[in-house]
């Protein structure tokens, strides 16, 4: 039998064919330091031979700098990266007193990490004044609304120049030919806000073309090129005037522009690669088409009777398999991203989503009333109905805008995922006397039950046979006395104390009793950082 919907099916085997396209390399979390050489705080005899910061990914650095005792900052220009350990060499002839390390760098999923660490050479002394980093609300302002520009160009007029080249044939009402120019500005803006973000300068630096190559060297700088491609693909769809060549390019770029949001941002970054991306490129490309049909059909209803009627028939058929697909990628990412459901309410990401969520529920109350209460009705050319059902394709709009400007807010939220994944990260720290040396590690290192393990050393690195090993931990600001938990000799040579519960955050004191023989004992003791629980 000839098939009677060539352009339904067409769109069938789009959906069916592209699940996979997006797939790329792999990539992490969001970064988070997990350890620093000097430890934060510490204070040591002389000058450091090198400076070391290690990250839960591998980053790239965007700027280095150390902070002298009398306020003068050396820019570090020499370092290596190994794996996600940065190993920079100081500059020479540091002096007595206390310095402050400080970093920029860029995360494998786009977004810049920063921070600062203490130590002093010698004895500790004033502070140098290292210019606590202050959240830029110009630049993150200017961020949301670029993101939120971005998202209504792509799938208002992107999707909507796909929904008139397939779906509902006519001309492209004006908020679509409007919302292209839009989302093109907001794509070449958004690369120059990600520059100044990464590089934590100002507004103002927006001329600077430094921004705009450091925009460009995140991974957001993939999705922009793919985003200004499919927007220049659906700008010549609109003004096409052979329908191939409209119907083609609409879907190169709906296809594109769908893929774009798949090579950057948190979810697209999350493990495994081989679900997340696809997942972020359905959930793209279903709202395109979804929320893209939106004006070019309320203007075909008002337009033409019999045309719009026939193009109401053809969207309520489509788009339930769209929403069930987006339903189901959206559930896939969610799952991921947030791991459990406390962490809805206990982090800033999860409040997004929540409210999102809320968004999606009331979008859904109105959709559902529109196709059992008004589609029937429009489609038999009732009038009231025709203008009842348009009056709700644009409140649905609005709700969509609304829905896209609070996912905008995640370009400033790590998501759970990344947060648990830091917060796993073991502590450690390095002890030596005179007659040993001890690597002790806590896992994870965050408050809570730990693990314990620690490989004890001769001060010229031989393993050290020892008889008996304890660890004391205690926290005299907290008021706790010292716990000693007994350890258990491993059979790779470490010893090992599990279930250990270290109840608060913050510095603890590690003892390690040593014990060589029944007449000599050596204690090796320290401070740890233990990091508060991720949730």
């Amino acid at each position: 039998m000839r098939n009677r919907n060539p352009h339904r099916s067409a769109i069938l085997a789009f959906l069916t064919g592209i699940l996979w396209c997006c797939l790329a390399s792999a990539a992490l979390a969001h970064a988070a330091l997990t350890g620093v050489v000097p430890a934060d705080g510490a204070v040591v005899d002389a000058p450091p031979q090198r400076l070391s910061l290690s990250f839960s990914e591998p980053v790239s650095p965007l700027v280095l700098k150390l902070v002298l005792p009398d306020g003068q900052v050396k820019v570090l220009d020499r370092f290596v990266l190994r794996d996600s350990t940065l190993e920079i060499t100081p500059p020479e002839g540091l002096g007595m007193g206390t310095h402050v390390l400080t970093w920029r760098v860029v995360s494998e999923d786009g977004h810049p990490v920063g921070g600062s660490a203490v130590f002093s050479i010698g004895a500790p002394g004033n502070v140098p004044q290292a210019g606590a980093e202050a959240v830029d609300w110009p630049v993150r302002a200017a961020l949301w609304l670029a993101r939120t520009a971005l998202y209504a160009g792509l799938f208002f007029g992107i999707g909507g120049i796909f929904a008139v080249s397939w779906l509902i044939p006519g001309t492209a009402p004006w908020p679509v030919r409007a919302a292209l120019p839009l989302g093109l500005l907001a794509t070449v803006l958004s690369l120059g806000l990600q520059g100044l973000d990464a590089l934590g300068t100002p507004l103002s630096g927006l001329v600077d073309p430094a921004a705009w190559k450091a925009g460009l060297a995140t991974s957001f700088g993939a999705t922009v090129a793919a985003l200004f491609a499919a927007f220049c693909l659906a700008t010549l769809a609109a003004r096409a005037r052979q329908a191939a060549l409209r119907r083609w390019a609409s879907l190169a770029g709906l296809v594109l522009g769908s893929g774009a949001l798949a090579l950057s941002g948190h979810a697209s970054a999350a493990s495994p690669q081989w679900l997340t991306r696809p997942a972020v490129f359905i959930h793209a490309v279903t709202i395109a088409m979804w929320v893209g049909a939106l004006l070019p059909l309320a203007s075909a209803l008002r337009r033409d009777g019999d045309a719009g009627r026939m193009a109401l028939g053809r969207f309520s058929r489509l788009i339930p398999l769209c929403v069930g697909l987006l339903a189901a990628a959206g559930v896939v990412l969610a799952v991921i991203q947030v791991g459990t459901p406390a962490a809805l309410l206990s982090t800033a990401y999860g409040n997004v989503l929540l409210a999102k969520i809320a968004l999606l529920v009331l979008l859904a109350a109105l959709v559902a009333v529109n196709r059992w209460m008004l589609t029937g009705p429009a489609a038999s050319g009732e009038a009231r109905a025709v203008r009842r059902l348009c009056r709700a394709v644009a409140v649905e709009s609005l709700i969509v805008l609304a829905i896209f400007a609070v996912a905008a807010a995640w370009r400033f939220t790590p998501p759970p995922r990344a947060l648990a994944i830091a917060a796993a990260e073991p502590a450690s720290v390095h002890i030596h006397s005179d007659k040993a040396m001890a690597e002790v590690t806590v896992t994870p290192g965050h408050a809570g039950p730990v693990d314990v393990s620690a490989v004890i050393l001769t001060t010229d690195f031989a393993p050290l046979a020892a008889k008996e090993v304890s660890f004391v931990f205690s926290n005299p600001e907290a008021g706790i006395e010292p716990m000693r938990r007994k350890a258990e000799l491993q059979t790779d040579g470490s010893w090992r104390a599990a279930d250990v519960v270290l109840p608060l955050a913050g510095p603890w004191q590690v003892r390690v009793d040593v014990l060589i023989s029944d007449f000599e004992l050596v204690r090796l003791q320290d401070a740890v950082d233990i990091r508060p629980d991720a949730f």
